[in-house]
């Protein structure tokens, strides 16, 4: 099933292939929506939440009243160089955090002391006073805000330095969800479970809800993870 997320997806890697290629300059505003939406042949929704995805990434402005200008040159970096990551695409993204997060958080929950376990679970508060206000943009924040500060719990300065290369591609991968209250939900409850499971101090399991979360939001944005058969993931 073709999901919206889909959609957005193919449609943002369309407009940065032309950006890229100059179709528009730097300075020019795009075509209006509904003709840029006739010409990708998608509806106005889709687009739009394409051209939120393409602001997150530095590459166009919105201008309210005038349209949605293209930004200079050296801001239409592709994913890959904005995370450091050659030839980088969501998926390749979602696979590094599959094989990465768990294991940090397998660390994390041997070693959390209670004011640690305190500030995570403060910014889970931070997303659920989001949901219930529908304020997306707060809940994309709490929602980074919480991935990254798993990062910092951990003493490895190798992975502290990894967070910092794929934070763009994070917040990407975010923002492409970031207007559906459902995804958000489905999110914080899932977060929940890591935080409940470092809390008891088990490494096992806050891997395995870890695990379990990168794959739902692989399939929130329609990308099934490419894993192997034998990971206990599956």
């Amino acid at each position: 099933m073709i999901t919206s997320s889909t959609v957005v997806n193919a449609v943002v890697d369309k407009l940065r292939q032309a950006l890229t290629r100059g179709q528009w300059r730097s300075g020019e505003m795009l075509p209006g929506q509904r003709e840029l939406a006739e010409q990708l042949g998608i509806s106005r929704p889709s687009l739009r939440e394409a051209i939120t995805v393409l602001e997150t990434l530095g590459l166009v402005r919105s201008m309210p009243g005038k349209g949605v200008l293209v930004l200079e040159p050296g801001t239409l970096e592709p994913l890959s160089a904005a995370s450091g990551v050659a030839g980088a695409s969501l998926e390749d993204v979602l696979q590094l955090r599959y094989t990465l997060e768990p294991f940090i958080v397998g660390l994390v929950a041997q070693s959390i002391s209670s004011k640690e376990i305190g500030q995570l679970r403060l910014t889970l508060m931070d997303m659920r006073e989001a949901l219930e206000a529908n304020d997306g943009h707060a809940g994309v924040n709490a929602y980074l805000a919480f991935h990254e500060e798993l990062f910092t719990l951990t003493a490895n300065p190798i992975f502290q330095s990894v967070v910092q290369q794929t934070s763009n591609a994070l917040k990407q991968s975010a923002e492409m969800l970031r207007n559906s209250p459902e995804h958000l939900a489905a999110r914080l409850e899932e977060n929940e479970a890591v935080v409940r499971a470092i809390r008891n101090k088990d490494s096992a399991q806050a891997s395995a809800q870890m695990r379990r979360h990168i794959l739902q939001e692989g399939l929130r944005m329609g990308i099934e993870l490419t894993i192997p058969d034998e990971h206990p993931g599956r």
